[in-house]
């Protein structure tokens, strides 16, 4: 046992640095001096230990995500197709069949002809001819997809995915084009369905790409300067003249979502306008070619979150964003400055400028009034409280949580200025305020977005006119971004026609203003109104100046805003509507401006007001939901499939059972004093 042995404890005179042998040739001070080197080593040691630091918490955060999410994935990818289903039966119960299988088992087929005709940002882009800096890209998509582009080459993107500034047309040698077919607009991104689910469901009925048609463009442009640039305009006449003729005559059912609806009410005053303006189809070529338009989410009069995005590139959850992380969207760090290049970029888009509220204060309101005036904010809560209100206070309780929202004021500098008495309001003219010195030429060169040309004196004008309504709104575009109002008023107008008959209305730029047009001469077409209701949707906002900067956009919604009794939320004032577009845009025209014979539909078209009240999915493997009433996430909205199919299939309004109406649409309309 010598190993045992030799492991005695030591005497107590000895240091543990006694147990080692020393070297040969080391004299007892050599061996004193590395016993008193030894200590300092060791606390040399202690300090060098690298110290735990957010850097490396953030790391590991990502990393923990990555491999969550790949872990995710592969499990996602083994498991039976059937599984989620199976789990999700499981907890909700027997799911319902889908509106194509459950028609397909009443006897259901295909008959007319399906058009669609995708929105603003749905439709799918890709690059044809580009810089440098785009090498490789050769139609691969630059707006769609992965998005790829954007993380690798962020500035690259911005460029082409831009327009002139001046013309509105393509920017020297870049040429970005719209996919063509169903694959243009079915997937948003991988996983995020627009009109994939729709497809999915006629295909189920006997549809199939010979009877349906993706009425692709690009969205960017104006209306009118797609068929300018591209011919879209002709592509589409011809594409359902070709599919009426190949379908025994039947007439084809139009689907636009979104701006589309826009879009293809220009396209139905151009198909029968002489040429070389017009198609040339004569004025009965809708009659004979449409059955029914069924607009889906359709902005007709125009959003207010255009106004948002057109004057400071933010809606609600951007200015939630900047408000919660301040600064880092606009600074100058790694040359950021997300918000300006948004901006810049999205000031090149004409088509925005086609959802600008139309009608003025006439439909929107001004200081003191709106059709909207009274709204409550929650609509579960108006339905839950409605006997008590009337039992204990009267009807008029339930109108006065929300007297001191004043809608009509689209933009109030100042929660005091929204709630203010006009009376007390102290307003100086903006118009022709001296805007001051330009920097664009100079440290903002790359981020110009005109408002460094107005200097602040222009800046602090606007802010003391203080509030603006629908119809002062277009004096202030004009007066922040004149390049862009210029080419914007030239293909789009804003106002309530006097006299329809006045040869001045022939300009296309009126034809997608459905208060300054006339709608075909086609009295056995029929026009739905097809939108979500029940969600909380931006109709007026409170700004502030933003803190200065050198490459900044003065100003930004004030998130700090807010008032439970106003629908007043992190500086933005809600209505009811579908998260993007309020009731009164969606459904006023179907309501009572198109309704029976008017001086807008004099031919007495039929039209139907179909709403769908939203409801959340129930858990997250329900997806977005089957009974969604958001602007894209009702694409998915079982109801409004199944009316779709129905009438694609051959039937009418009437046989949908008419108008199906959650809100308060009639009675909003009602208030709105419009020669008709």
């Amino acid at each position: 046992m010598p190993l045992i042995r030799r492991r005695k404890p030591s005497e107590p005179s000895k240091t543990p640095a006694s147990d080692s042998k020393p070297q040969k040739g080391t004299s007892e001070g050599e061996d004193e001096d590395d016993k008193n080197k030894k200590p300092p080593l060791k606390s040399k040691k202690l300090e060098e230990k690298p110290r735990w630091s957010c850097v490396d918490s953030c790391c590991w955060f990502i990393g923990c995500v990555c491999v969550t999410w790949w872990v995710l994935l592969f499990l996602y990818n083994a498991m039976p197709a059937s599984f989620p289903q199976y789990v999700t039966e499981a907890i909700t119960g027997p799911l319902p069949d889908p509106p194509g299988e459950k028609l397909r088992k009443e006897g259901l087929t295909a008959k007319h002809p399906v058009v669609f005709v995708p929105g603003i940002v749905t439709g799918g882009l890709e690059l044809w001819e580009g810089h440098q800096c785009a090498e490789g890209l050769f139609r691969k998509r630059l707006w769609g997809g992965t998005f790829g582009e954007v993380y690798k080459r962020p500035l690259c993107w911005v460029e082409h995915m831009s327009l002139d500034n001046e013309t509105g047309l393509d920017p020297s040698s870049i040429r970005v084009r719209p996919v063509t077919g169903l694959v243009a607009a079915d997937y948003f991104a991988p996983g995020y369905f627009v009109w994939a689910v729709l497809i999915a469901n006629l295909a189920r009925i006997g549809y199939e790409e010979k009877t349906m048609y993706m009425a692709a463009y690009d969205w960017r442009l104006s209306f009118q300067n797609t068929e300018v640039r591209d011919q879209t305009l002709r592509h589409i006449k011809s594409h359902i003249e070709l599919m009426v003729a190949t379908n025994g005559g039947k007439r084809a059912v139009v689907i636009p979502h979104s701006m589309g609806v826009l879009y293809f009410l220009h396209f139905m005053k151009w198909v029968e306008a002489p040429a070389p303006m017009g198609g040339g189809g004569g004025p009965d070529w809708c009659a004979k070619h449409i059955k029914a338009v069924m607009n889906i989410g359709g902005p007709f009069l125009g959003v207010p979150k255009a106004i948002a995005g057109l004057f400071s590139a933010e809606a609600k959850d951007i200015a939630v964003a900047r408000a919660i992380a301040p600064g880092f969207l606009e600074n100058d760090k790694f040359s950021l400055q997300t918000l300006q290049y948004v901006m810049k970029m999205s000031r090149t888009w004409d088509s925005t400028m086609s959802m600008i509220p139309k009608g003025g204060d006439t439909i929107w309101g001004d200081l003191d009034w709106s059709p909207e005036d009274g709204y409550v904010c929650s609509r579960k809560r108006e339905k839950s409280n409605e006997t008590q209100i009337v039992r204990e206070a009267g009807p008029e309780s339930a109108v006065s949580q929300a007297k001191s929202a004043n809608y009509g004021r689209i933009i109030s500098f100042g929660k005091e200025v929204a709630e203010a008495p006009s009376s007390e309001i102290e307003r100086i003219d903006f118009r022709g305020a001296v805007k001051g010195h330009s920097v664009a030429n100079t440290t903002c060169r790359d981020v110009w977005t005109e408002y460094h040309d107005m200097g602040p004196g222009g800046i602090k004008a606007v802010a003391e006119y203080k509030v603006y309504t629908a119809e002062s709104i277009l004096d202030l575009l004009h007066f922040v971004a004149p390049k862009m109002m210029t080419r914007g008023t030239a293909h789009f107008s804003y106002g309530i026609a006097d006299n329809l008959d006045d040869p001045k209305y022939q300009h296309y730029k009126y034809w997608s203003n459905p208060l300054e047009t006339k709608l075909p001469n086609a009295p056995e077409m029929e026009i739905f109104s097809l939108y979500g209701v029940g969600i909380p949707t931006e109709r007026a906002y409170v700004y502030k100046l933003s803190p200065g900067g050198e490459c900044y956009i003065p100003f930004q919604i004030d998130t700090s805003a807010d008032d439970d009794n106003s629908c007043l939320r992190d500086g933005v004032y809600s209505v009811d509507g579908d998260e993007t577009v309020p009731v009164l845009s969606s459904g006023f025209m179907c309501a009572k401006g198109w309704r029976g014979k008017t001086r807008f539909n004099p031919s007495g078209l039929r039209t139907y007001i179909r709403e769908y009240s939203h409801s959340p999915p129930a858990n997250l493997l329900e997806g977005r939901g089957t009974q969604s009433g958001a602007h894209v996430d009702m694409m998915g909205n079982f109801a409004l499939i199944e009316d779709i199919i129905r009438v694609a299939a051959g039937a009418s309004g009437e046989d949908l059972g008419g108008d199906q109406v959650y809100s308060d649409i009639f009675k909003w309309s009602d208030k709105i004093d419009l020669q008709l």
